[in-house]
């Protein structure tokens, strides 16, 4: 069930968080060792939380629509008592005193969180035996890694562990797992979210969202998680009164752009994620929305200035314990980081005179549209266990130019590969418009099946 037909049972009187949270606490501990979704699962607490939801809600004091609702987080994000463990060995002993602003959001709100998440070391690295903790695996097939780095959230609301879970994204990492798990990822707008109390990667590219099986589900975790926040320096002041507001208003009148060449010109997808995009277009206009093919620069100069910062800023978090610990580093995450290390002040400047010339040019094109339609990755998830696979395919994808010019996007399932792996594409639309681009994304998943498509995780354990 999704978290918004929890919330309707709950109200109801169908179902009780209790019920729910043992259901799920049953279903990680028969499935999870064959995916490894979590880090740390607080079961005692989750059960005390759903008790005392289910005697509010019988009682009339209803929080909102999350209230009871389970959520679980990747553990990169605070919480209060816990270790925020960035799945590294560098940080197994660094239990956070304050909860993250998006917890304490969520907790307020009366969501009831199961546990941490795991997710590509520091979210960087990649599907690592050399971590922390094992890498997650993804459930459509567990030879097959998830996509990240927020690998656990993807995985975990895939495999019907949890409803709803929060990552972070600074080059595709919500977007990533959410295609390859064929679930929906939202990327908000630049500063729609807090950041306090997650820990950086990039300053000036990392965005927290949230991972659901509807875009309802993200709308109504915006609404939550959403708003202005003090203690982080990057947070919007600028913000969006409901992101559920345009959620029923259906596909028709949309006009979308659709940037054909990032994904057969600049970097050729493959045939079957080609095809899956043209049916997704047909959809569109078989239910009322325009669609145009639009131009905007070349792949390679988001991609090029993406890295250059990605790289300067995650060096400058990291600096000194690449010096003083490189060891207690996995090697994907070592051989990632290091790179910012080579890089001159004037790469860093370059990077970002493009990046403003970037933003204007994604702002340009959407004058004239109000959503484009942008590949995700160009092939299906690689198998876990190729490493040459995994490193030429993994660089494939169109998320990182919206991390740079931070335009809110949105990874919505549109088919499955001929090994049954889920395909992905995106919905990208102007700043502090999220609330559109989840219209279009809650329009497509009306039109299609795809939303109602899961894992058989069930018939793979057995």
């Amino acid at each position: 069930m999704t978290a918004s037909e929890l919330s309707r049972a709950y109200r109801s009187g169908a179902l009780t968080p209790e019920t729910v949270v043992t259901a799920l606490l049953q279903r990680i501990a028969r499935y999870d060792g064959g995916i490894n979704a979590f880090v740390s699962l607080d079961a005692e607490g989750a059960i005390a939380q759903a008790r005392q939801a289910g005697r509010e809600i019988a009682a009339g004091n209803w929080r909102g629509p999350l209230h009871g609702v389970p959520v679980a987080f990747k553990d990169l994000i605070d919480m209060a008592g816990q270790v925020t463990s960035c799945h590294s060995r560098l940080m197994l002993d660094q239990v956070a005193e304050r909860d993250a602003t998006v917890v304490r959001r969520l907790h307020d709100a009366g969501a009831i969180s199961l546990g941490k998440l795991a997710l590509h070391e520091f979210a960087i690295g990649g599907p690592s035996d050399d971590a922390a903790y094992p890498p997650a695996r993804n459930p459509w097939d567990t030879e097959h890694q998830t996509g990240g780095s927020s690998s656990g959230s993807g995985a975990a609301v895939a495999a019907g562990f949890v409803p709803l879970a929060l990552g972070t994204d600074t080059g595709g990492s919500i977007r990533n797992p959410a295609g390859h798990c064929g679930v929906v990822g939202l990327k908000p707008t630049y500063g729609a979210v807090s950041r306090h109390g997650v820990f950086p990667l990039c300053f000036t590219l990392d965005h927290v969202g949230p991972i659901a099986r509807s875009s309802e589900d993200l709308a109504i975790a915006m609404n939550i998680i959403g708003g202005h926040d003090p203690e982080d320096p990057g947070s919007a002041r600028q913000t969006v009164d409901d992101y559920t507001a345009e959620l029923s208003s259906g596909l028709r009148d949309l006009r979308f752009g659709l940037v054909r060449h990032f994904h057969e010109q600049d970097m050729q997808a493959s045939a079957e994620v080609v095809g899956a995009i043209d049916d997704a277009v047909q959809v569109l206009r078989q239910h009322g929305a325009s669609v145009t093919d639009v131009s905007l620069p070349p792949l390679a100069r988001f991609t090029t200035a993406q890295r250059v910062i990605f790289h300067a800023e995650s060096w400058a978090v990291h600096a000194n314990w690449l010096r003083e610990r490189p060891a207690d580093y996995s090697y994907i995450a070592r051989r990632k980081l290091i790179v910012g290390a080579f890089l001159g002040a004037g790469d860093y400047v370059q990077a970002q005179r493009w990046r403003l010339q970037l933003i204007q040019a994604v702002d340009r094109v959407l004058r004239d549209v109000d959503i484009l339609i942008v590949a995700n990755s160009l092939e299906p998830a690689s198998a876990i266990d190729d490493e040459v696979e995994f490193v030429r395919t993994y660089a494939r994808q169109a998320r990182s130019p919206f991390n740079l010019t931070g335009h809110p996007a949105l990874a919505v399932m549109c088919g499955l590969s001929s090994d049954g792996l889920p395909l992905s594409l995106q919905f990208v639309g102007r700043c502090h418009e999220d609330a559109k681009v989840l219209r279009a994304g809650a329009g497509f998943e009306q039109v299609t099946a795809w939303r109602g498509q899961h894992p058989a995780i069930d018939r793979e354990a057995a």
